[in-house]
């Protein structure tokens, strides 16, 4: 008796939760949807906080709907918030108000959201979104119902039931201190999950159905009708953006196609990235080949590196063994070009033999091998750096003597800038 008492009351829970589909527009038989259509039937007629999750697209707004339409709170107001929507400076004003003055703009006093839907219900939607400041006050109305205005000191207390909804992942935001755990786990006393279009596959078509047939009543055109393999590439669609995408591509089509029936070639044309969405299988060994790919790449470019380095001291090298730095300049103006490149501010000619060559400090009588013109910097001992400068120092005091002190000539025979002689005569007292 009492086995059949308890399947009696089961097939009428499960009445109910059609009917409670119906009235709300649900569509659907997925069992994981009928699964979340019952938990908020159960939760309804308490005041316990509940999260809704799931993708963007999949109707979450639903859930808090048939909670408060369930719950002992109809009667009163019921208040839906994109948190998502509202800019971050203007938010806390939003859901609890304002005193006069309290920033600017403020020209009078304002009622909040909470304020507003005291003794009914409010939907945060994209609570995920609320920065950090905010969900300290949200904390706090969860925890004893109170909370201040902006721009007040007065404590004020409210009796609103929160139903709070996102599409991200908590646990990952938590993570990365974007939302507080205390606060998820308040929101989340009962946790509803929305399953994708995508799990849900038995329903896609009936979905599409419904939609062409709304479009055909609402434009005043015959219902479109897909054909068997189009049924099959819409079950196969990822649908990212679940069932409002549906909506979308089941209104284009009613609208745009002159033909009624509607084979797979038809959709693909209103279906973006369709070699994206459908499942692919990715082998082992592409993956591999990607890899050896990138590291060909690095090690070529590790390489040339290295090139660039080694025609750098060869440069170096030629100007220290050759008193000419012009004709050392001439004969390698693409290996200087190479180095130096081409800067909004190029260095003079007479410049690369003295100024760079200071930077290097590459001391003049480091031994070299002579058959190897190619040396490192490891090979140069940092006690003869000196040796440069002391020979530096020797050419500039005779090719002044040379010339007389006449500083132009001796600078042009030097293969530098009268500038950098100049301030080379400043630099050793000469």
């Amino acid at each position: 008796m009492k086995f059949g008492a308890s399947l009696l009351e089961f097939g009428k829970f499960m009445e109910s939760v059609q009917a409670i589909k119906q009235r709300f527009g649900i569509l659907g038989n997925d069992q994981k949807l009928n699964r979340a259509v019952e938990k908020a039937i159960q939760v309804a007629p308490t005041d316990i906080s509940v999260l809704v999750t799931g993708e963007s697209g999949v109707g979450k707004e639903s859930i808090p709907k048939i909670i408060h339409a369930l719950s002992h709170r109809k009667h009163g107001k019921y208040i839906a918030v994109n948190c998502g929507a509202i800019p971050e400076g203007t938010i806390d004003s939003e859901l609890f108000g304002h005193e006069k003055g309290a920033f600017t703009g403020a020209t009078q006093t304002r009622s909040g959201y909470f304020e507003v839907a005291d003794g009914g219900t409010i939907f945060l939607d994209e609570v995920g979104e609320l920065p950090l400041t905010t969900q300290v006050r949200l904390l706090r109305v969860l925890e004893n119902g109170e909370f201040i205005k902006v721009g007040s000191s007065k404590v004020q207390k409210t009796n609103v039931r929160i139903v709070a909804a996102t599409n991200v992942n908590m646990f990952e935001a938590i993570k990365k201190e974007k939302f507080r755990e205390d606060l998820y786990y308040r929101l989340s006393t009962v946790e509803i999950h929305l399953p994708p279009l995508r799990d849900r596959k038995e329903d896609i078509h009936l979905l599409f159905r419904k939609f062409a047939s709304d479009f055909a009543m609402k434009y005043k055109m015959p219902t479109i009708r897909l054909e068997d393999d189009a049924i099959t590439l819409l079950q196969k669609y990822r649908w990212n953006g679940n069932v409002r995408q549906l909506r979308n591509i089941a209104e284009q089509i009613s609208v745009l196609e002159q033909e009624r029936s509607i084979n797979a070639e038809n959709l693909k044309s209103y279906l973006p990235g369709i070699g994206d969405n459908l499942p692919a299988v990715i082998s082992d060994k592409k993956k591999e080949s990607d890899f050896s790919n990138e590291r060909e790449i690095l090690y070529k470019v590790l390489f040339d590196m290295k090139n660039d380095l080694n025609d750098l001291k060869k440069l170096t090298l030629k100007l220290m063994e050759d008193g000419n730095s012009k004709k050392v300049q001439e004969d390698n103006e693409g290996l200087i070009q190479k180095i130096y490149g081409n800067e909004e501010e190029e260095i003079e000619p007479e410049d690369v033999s003295d100024e760079n060559l200071e930077l290097l400090q590459i001391p003049q009588n480091n031994p070299v091998d002579k058959q190897d013109k190619y040396y490192f910097a490891e090979e140069i001992e940092e006690e003869e750096t000196l040796s440069l400068q002391d020979k530096e120092l020797e050419l500039i005091k005779k090719s002044l003597e040379r010339h007389n002190g006449k500083r132009k000539a001796a600078a042009d025979e030097l293969g530098i800038s009268e500038r950098t002689l100049y301030r080379k005569i400043k630099q050793y007292d000469l």
